[in-house]
């Protein structure tokens, strides 16, 4: 666990495939592992996913490629998430006659965007699955005490009997994140159906989000160092929502 300074570095690892010889793998950052915490899945530490990274933590990239970029990050994050839905056996008969013992979905699926940066992450989802039904969650983290208030919610009627991908790009503290799942449960919503999807995750935000709701899968790009003393993400991409809609 780093501490507020984000003075615990991540790992630098050799990235490419297992078959490259060491000399031939550039040294790389890769996330940090969650030790203890069986509901934390990181995504593979691909050199495509790494390189994707990279592109969006840097300042100098302009907008148009930073959505274009956070957007293949996204799409691999939701179809991570897509594997840990429960599937039953299904069998198919193909168009040479033959059957084909496969699986298919069980149960229904929803989205739940914490706004406003959560949003850009819903066409991800919408090209993953075809008319998935979205809520939106409004809540503001007071600046001086990075404390949460909700100020918003729409979600489906029947959210109680889906399966919900919360989609929010960064967890620091955790504190949006925790209120989001607490009104999905307080909709009936069990905490076990719950996946939370997130581009880049802080150890501190990690372990406070698990404390609290520790049966929400957690589903990360990349678990960085830490939180600075203004309890930004360090060393982070700035400001997810800017970033994506503005500058």
């Amino acid at each position: 666990m780093s501490n507020k300074n984000g003075e615990c570095p991540s790992p630098a690892l050799g990235v490419g495939p297992d078959y490259r010889p060491a000399n031939e793998k550039p040294t790389a950052t890769v996330s940090r592992q969650v030790k203890n915490q069986p509901n934390v899945h990181i995504l593979p530490q691909t050199p495509q996913l790494i390189a994707l990274l990279t592109m969006i933590r840097d300042e100098n990239t302009q907008r148009a490629d930073f959505i274009f970029y956070s957007n293949r990050i996204i799409r691999l994050l939701v179809e991570e998430g897509l594997n840990h839905l429960p599937v039953v056996p299904h069998t198919v008969t193909s168009p040479v006659g033959k059957d084909y013992t496969g699986v298919r979905f069980e149960g229904k699926i929803c989205g739940v965007s914490i706004m406003r940066a959560g949003e850009s992450m819903e066409q991800g989802l919408r090209e993953c699955c075809r008319s998935v039904r979205i809520g939106k969650i409004l809540i503001q983290r007071n600046e001086e005490t990075s404390l949460p208030k909700l100020f918003y919610e729409k979600l489906p009627p029947d959210i109680k009997d889906r399966w919900v991908l919360l989609l929010d790009p960064m967890l620091a503290t955790g504190g949006s994140a925790i209120m989001a799942v607490e009104v999905l449960k307080g909709k009936g919503v069990p905490e076990e159906r719950i996946l939370f999807l997130n581009l880049i995750a802080s150890p501190e935000g990690i372990a406070n989000f698990l404390e609290k709701v520790p049966k929400v899968r957690v589903i990360t790009a990349f678990v960085d160092q830490g939180l600075n003393d203004k309890n930004y993400i360090v060393p982070g991409l700035g400001d997810f929502g800017d970033r994506f809609y503005t500058l």
